[in-house]
């Protein structure tokens, strides 16, 4: 009988890594959905008739509403569990993505990614929360972190994906295609990704969103979003203001500006080792060397016009992005407590709206016809987040914890 017992646990301990698999792949296609639209705004502009202004709605209605869905799908998962959360979220997104193909109008095709930026809402957060309560606490920032490595991922190979398929099919068939794998991705979830025994399905659906204004209580919690606005923003920023810098100054062809781009996957890669850097130097040290990293490659951007140079340092900042992302989603996990799912929704709002805001404050800062201005000013807010990681005691609130 133990043998047997103990064949079982072997056998769904290397179960682990399929798992660990197929929620990188949940979080690549997913998160994808955030940058289809962004090769497209041309092909929109000439279909629907309409400006630039118009057709970058397209996107931003996604993030959006993807932002705002964050705030919901977390506790929803507090209170059904997660696994339901993330496959009747799939299957929304499927129907709605196929959907997006059919829009005969921009503002048909602008509200229903809207609907897709609240579908797609139903991962990030909860997909943190299953981590954290299925998978051994010594694996969890390593699992993290090849899930948010798929997150980062997921801006470039979305955009790819747009591209290819756009210009070999037409822009119908990307949503088409996507939607048709979301399909795919549904199935493999609900046949090979355990469920979780929710502790919580008895509580009130009201209660997890209860938990936000404790969460707004807790200044460790606080200062982790402070932060978890600044990676985004700059991650997104510094790649909108590189991309005219190579383009305009340097004068590197479209081609030329993605691979360039492109070459940022290298950073990424990191991410998925944070686990064994967490495991060694602890997780606030770790937080501290990620900042570090992304701050020293973001800063000396505006000091040099050497394409090589250019690319080693985007390659650093991006390595400091991908170690620090998954440090700080588990960070944020752990001062949640029971309160986790709202904790981690909260967290992915922040990140997105930095997202949202990335673009913007890049082109208001580019606009002063400074790039050595734009890439420090953004370095400058990731020096706030290496001061708050020195001077913040991030310590597990006991109120949460009940």
């Amino acid at each position: 009988m133990t043998q047997i017992a103990s064949k079982n646990s072997m056998s769904y301990e290397r179960n682990y890594s399929l798992m660990t698999v197929i929620l990188f792949w949940c979080g690549l296609v997913v998160v994808s959905s955030v940058y289809l639209t962004i090769p497209l705004a041309a092909i929109f502009s000439d279909v629907f008739n309409s400006t630039t202004a118009q057709t970058v709605w397209t996107s931003s209605a996604f993030s959006l509403f993807y932002a705002v869905g964050c705030l919901f799908t977390g506790p929803m998962s507090d209170r059904y569990g997660p696994k339901p959360v993330i496959l009747y979220g799939l299957v929304i997104l499927s129907i709605i993505t196929i959907a997006s193909g059919l829009s005969t109008s921009l503002l048909m095709l602008i509200i229903l990614r809207s609907l897709q930026g609240i579908a797609a809402a139903t991962f990030p957060p909860v997909v943190v929360t299953y981590i954290v309560e299925i998978f051994p606490p010594e694996k969890h920032v390593t699992t993290i972190g090849f899930v948010s490595s798929s997150f980062l991922m997921a801006g470039i190979v979305g955009q790819v994906f747009s591209s290819s398929i756009s210009s070999m099919f037409g822009w119908r068939y990307v949503f088409f295609i996507i939607g048709a794998i979301y399909l795919i991705t549904t199935i493999i979830v609900a046949l090979r990704i355990p469920n979780v025994d929710n502790q919580n399905k008895n509580s009130s659906l009201l209660e997890p969103f209860k938990q936000f204004g404790f969460i707004f209580t807790i200044k460790p919690l606080l200062f982790c979003y402070v932060i978890a606005i600044t990676l985004l923003l700059t991650f997104v920023g510094m790649y909108t203001a590189l991309g005219n810098y190579l383009s305009l100054e340097l004068g590197l062809g479209s081609k030329d500006v993605f691979l360039v781009r492109t070459v940022g996957i290298i950073g990424m890669l990191f991410s998925p080792f944070t686990g064994k850097l967490v495991a060694k130097y602890g997780i606030q040290n770790s937080l501290r060397a990620g900042l570090t990293l992304a701050f020293v490659g973001l800063a000396f951007l505006g000091f040099t016009s050497n394409l090589p140079l250019l690319i080693i340092m985007s390659v650093i900042f991006v390595t400091g992005i991908a170690v620090t992302v998954p440090t700080l989603i588990s960070l944020v996990g752990q001062l949640g407590g029971h309160a986790r799912g709202a904790a981690v929704s909260l967290y992915v709002f922040f990140v997105f709206i930095g997202a949202s805001l990335g673009p913007i404050v890049a082109v208001a800062l580019l606009n002063t016809g400074s790039y050595l201005l734009t890439f420090e000013t953004m370095a400058l807010m990731l020096f706030i987040g290496i001061v708050i990681s020195l001077v913040v005691k991030f310590t597990k609130p006991s109120k949460v914890l009940k």
